[in-house]
């Protein structure tokens, strides 16, 4: 506001306060004057908001920093991480591990922590008895682009820890984690905590003790609202995968309490090599139930597009409670495909719509369910040495193993090369039958495909 402004403003003030001024009886000159005044205020209020906004602005700019650090330096700048910064690091060897404690970005502002997207990357090496990378009450965060090697010794890769309260809205992205393989009991990504919203996407896990421990032994610490996408993981001791299975849920700011859905889609899970034998084989994967009352009880899983890869001493995969199984491709020469079993309870609501399912031992299981509830088990191909009359209902197509080849374009290949395409004119589904799944969003999935007439086929299938 200018110097000349003040004294005019406070000599038209007596007028200020008048509602209207055709109501003042004042002079004309002195109108004139409450009229020049009243315009050069407008014209102040317009400055004054503006520069307030451009404050604003220059502050989040401020606030969103992009920091550069290596590994002299980089532990230095994690306590001061706010909404909207970035910290980028550099190659090299990191030695310190990288503990984020209490840091918290915002929606659509997360704290991001990167490395190289391509050339030599940071590394982060695993120390014995530590964790390589420990969140304490973490929100909105972002790791992407990191190298975390553990190099067989007794450790951690990425743990939220049970000493906080939370863990959520946290992105893991990119990261190669190997080496982490001293005993089963060590694992490459787990939640102590409750945690929600995570996207874990493009990760690259092999050589562990168990690939993804997510929730307590107990219950105690819920994984909700999850998407698990993308990722590889192979030649783990213990699991690929596992969501432990949920008590009561707590109440705590933000967490969702109404229905959700935890997705798990387009990953590889294989168990070919390294896994443990006797009483430490474990499945693949293993989901256990969402809270059996209260904010939760509705929850359910959608496990979809993935590759379920050899197990020699255990099923490619087991669950519980409510779970929506749709259009994932089982492939085990050496055991068992897929069951639904109680384990913490029982299976609840179970759809097993348009998966392959390749298994020398049994292909698909389902039992302990509560009398009067049957599983929805449609559209799937179902092989096995020994085959299944129960699902030979005309919904699924049941056959021995050695079909395979006749069936599928490489149904033999390794990992790298495994084609379960069908063959011209083959699995074709007749035009009568309807598939119903349980879940909206799983109903509509299954829609679409209906509408497609190319991919109306028996199995798991990809145009």
């Amino acid at each position: 506001m200018s110097q000349q402004f003040v004294p005019r403003l406070r000599e038209a003030m007596p007028v200020v306060f008048m509602q209207h001024e055709q109501h003042s009886n004042f002079a004309p000159d002195t109108l004139a004057k409450f009229r020049k005044v009243v315009q050069e205020m407008r014209l102040a209020s317009i400055c004054l908001i503006l520069a307030a906004w451009g404050m604003s602005l220059g502050a989040v700019a401020a606030a969103e920093q992009l920091l550069n650090a290596g590994p002299g330096d980089y532990r230095g700048y994690l306590g001061n991480l706010e909404a909207g910064d970035t910290l980028m690091l550099a190659s090299g060897s990191y030695r310190s591990g990288l503990p984020l404690r209490g840091i918290t970005g915002e929606p659509g502002r997360p704290v991001v922590i990167e490395g190289p997207a391509d050339g030599p990357p940071a590394v982060f090496e695993g120390r014995e008895d530590g964790i390589t990378v420990s969140l304490i009450d973490a929100a909105h965060v972002t790791i992407r682009n990191l190298y975390l090697k553990g190099h067989g010794r007794r450790c951690h890769a990425i743990v939220a820890e049970g000493r906080g309260r939370f863990a959520h809205d946290v992105n893991l992205e990119n990261l190669t984690i190997t080496g982490f393989d001293a005993a089963q009991g060590f694992n490459g990504i787990a939640t102590r905590v409750p945690a929600w919203n995570w996207v874990i996407r493009n990760n690259r896990i092999k050589d562990v003790g168990t690939g993804m421990y997510l929730g307590n032994p107990d219950g105690s610490a819920p994984f909700v609202n999850g998407l698990i996408e993308g990722n590889r993981i192979e030649e783990t001791l213990g699991y690929n995968l596992q969501i432990k299975h949920q008590a009561p849920r707590p109440v705590l700011e933000g967490m969702p309490q109404g229905p959700s859905v935890t997705v798990i889609r387009d990953n590889v899970f294989s168990k070919l090599t390294g896994g443990g034998e006797g009483e430490r084989a474990r499945p693949n994967v293993l989901v256990g139930h969402f809270p059996l009352q209260g904010p939760g009880a509705e929850d359910y899983y959608l496990i979809e597009h993935n590759l379920f890869f050899q197990n020699p001493t255990e099923r490619l995969f087991q669950g519980e409670g409510r779970v929506a199984l749709h259009n994932n491709r089982f492939v085990n020469w050496l055991g068992d495909g897929v069951i639904f079993m109680a384990h913490n309870d029982v299976p609840r609501a179970v759809d097993v719509i348009h998966n392959t399912i390749l298994a020398r031992g049994t292909a698909l299981t389902v039992s302990g369910m509560p009398e009067g509830v049957s599983p929805q088990v449609a559209g799937n191909v179902l092989l096995s040495m020994r085959p299944q009359p129960e699902w030979e209902n005309g919904l699924n197509h049941v056959g021995r193993l050695a079909e395979a080849e006749t069936l599928f374009r490489a149904p033999l290949a390794d990992l790298e090369a495994i084609d379960l395409r069908p063959r011209a004119g083959q699995l074709r589904m007749p035009e009568t039958l309807e598939i119903a799944p349980h879940w909206p969003r799983a109903r509509r999935l299954s829609q679409q495909r209906a509408g497609d007439a190319a991919a109306r086929r028996f199995g798991a299938y990809w145009p």
